[in-house]
């Protein structure tokens, strides 16, 4: 690469470096939500008000230097109130707030940078210190009001439309927020369910192989000291020895089996707890009357999370949908979403659930053109995934 191309490359980096969120600001915190990023976006423009409004009474330099100058240091506080740290939202806004007071002798439409930043303000964790900063600019505007002469009803204007247009920030936050809790309990819960399984295993596995395993130790030692003395009988206590092994592994395998077992009734409930706390619609059709083996069972719950958590970390969508049918020999499971599309035929576990359908003699099939959406259909003869083997099916997993 030349001088020049690795120049315009670091110059990139710095700017898609100045412009990423912090993890402790709004977009980072809340991973950047459709809803807020469009909120962003669409306020930005509003100092097209800025200037619009004073130009209908006339162009002069007076009043357009000055603010044009203010937008500069507008778009600087104002992008910072997302992708800077929520702590330092306060100071932001008390930027946006002297920029406009500055400014409002010169510029009668400056009022609007105020409205704005305590609109915005709301978006902060503490409403006491939105309602604080509310009374704060409505404060400050009153000598400004007083001293240029300018109408009183802006003594009402500005402080209703921080308090009415604020007010939807604060319950749309509430929401946000009480769904983001709700997602960290639930993967408390998953981890305290891990941890819990955890120990059951360790406390099966005890069970199981502490005392076959004394028996092998013991009977070992036996044998080694007979072989010399009695080899008939040492060789007695050897294929006692292989015998209880042969015991304990078949207990082993019989374990981890169980250990294996996948509920597809447990996998759809977990399914729709995760998509409707992320905002995403759930509807499945044939989930109720469900009575499968479970060499298809397993894979199949396997199958379900797999796409289910592809929908949940990379679809963007707002609604999901899960069709089961079981007719004439064939099952059936539909996945859909209204996402974003474009899933690769190879890529976000797409490989390991097709290596877990073949197992079953199934097919699978992807439908996923960019933005319309995904469909993945899966269909699965049931006696013939019903006699395959356990293990090549957990295999596949």
């Amino acid at each position: 690469m030349s001088s020049a191309g690795r120049r315009q490359g670091r110059l990139e980096a710095r700017f898609h470096a100045l412009f990423r969120p912090h993890p402790e600001s709004l977009l980072g915190q809340l991973r950047s939500p459709t809803y807020l990023r469009w909120q962003a976006g669409l306020q930005l423009f509003s100092f097209i008000a800025v200037i619009m409004l004073p130009l209908q009474k006339g162009f002069s330099w007076h009043w357009m230097g000055p603010t044009l100058l203010s937008l500069v240091l507008y778009l600087f506080f104002y992008i910072r109130m997302y992708i800077m740290p929520v702590r330092q939202m306060v100071a932001n806004a008390a930027g946006l707030i002297v920029i406009g007071l500055l400014l409002w002798p010169l510029n009668s439409a400056a009022f609007i940078y105020l409205m704005i930043a305590s609109i915005n303000l709301a978006l902060h964790p503490s409403w006491r210190v939105w309602l604080r900063t509310v009374a704060v600019a409505w404060v400050l505007s009153v000598p400004v009001v007083m001293a240029i002469h300018a109408p009183k009803s802006l003594l009402l204007v500005v402080p209703l439309t921080a308090l009415f247009g604020g007010f939807s920030n604060l319950i749309y936050m509430r929401g946000v927020r009480r769904d983001a809790e709700l997602r960290l309990s639930q993967e408390e819960v998953r981890r305290l369910a891990t941890l819990a399984e955890r120990e059951r295993i360790g406390r099966d596995l005890h069970d199981l192989l502490g005392h076959t395993l004394s028996l092998v130790a013991l009977k070992s030692e036996l044998a080694r000291k007979l072989a010399l003395r009695d080899p008939g009988l040492a060789q007695r206590e050897m294929e006692e020895v292989e015998r209880v092994a042969r015991h304990a592994l078949g207990e082993v395998r019989a374990a981890v089996t169980g250990m294996r077992r996948s509920d597809l009734a447990a996998e759809l409930l977990s399914a729709r707890l995760m998509l409707e706390a992320s905002g995403i619609v759930f509807a499945c059709d044939g989930c109720e009357s469900l009575d499968l083996p479970h060499a298809i069972e397993a894979p199949l719950a396997l199958v379900l999370r797999e796409a289910v958590t592809n929908i949940h970390r990379h679809a963007r969508a707002t609604e999901a949908r899960i069709d089961i049918s079981n007719a004439q020999g064939e099952l059936r499971m539909r996945i859909s979403d209204n996402g974003c599309g474009g899933l690769a035929a190879h890529g976000n576990g797409v490989s390991g659930m097709r290596e877990r359908v073949r197992a079953l003699g199934g097919t699978l099939t992807i439908d996923s053109p960019p933005r319309k959406g995904t469909v993945l259909e899966l269909r699965v003869p049931v006696a013939a995934a019903a006699a395959a083997p356990l293990h090549a099916v957990g295999s596949a997993a």
